[in-house]
């Protein structure tokens, strides 16, 4: 069985690493936290995609989380997206990301 800390290393790694990336191309990052962000979602066990509430997130961090995946979905599509909608993604996923990374695992 592999050990809960290994995940949380690897996320707060990764995180740091695109921290860099989301100061000098943050448009160019935003899928990346994207990628991260769900894959942390889906090892923790969670579920954004269903409209269950009972994975204990609030329901306004699901519909931000939502949102900012769609701004990242679009920048990766190459359409042209507003510079404050990318900020406002970032914003959306670094909350998540603070979420989960102090939430115990399931």
């Amino acid at each position: 069985m592999r050990d809960p800390g290994l995940d949380r290393h690897e996320w707060e790694t990764e995180w740091e690493a695109l921290e860099a990336e989301v100061e000098n191309s943050p448009a160019q990052a935003l899928p990346e936290l994207g990628d991260l962000i769900e894959r942390m979602l889906r090892e923790r066990g969670l579920h954004v995609e269903d409209e269950v509430e009972d994975d204990g997130i609030a329901p306004e961090i699901v519909a931000d989380y939502r949102s900012a995946r769609e701004t990242a979905l679009r920048v990766e599509r190459g359409e042209d997206v507003d510079p404050g909608d990318v900020g406002e993604a970032i914003h959306n996923f670094r909350d998540l990301y603070d979420q989960l990374i102090g939430r115990p695992e399931v």
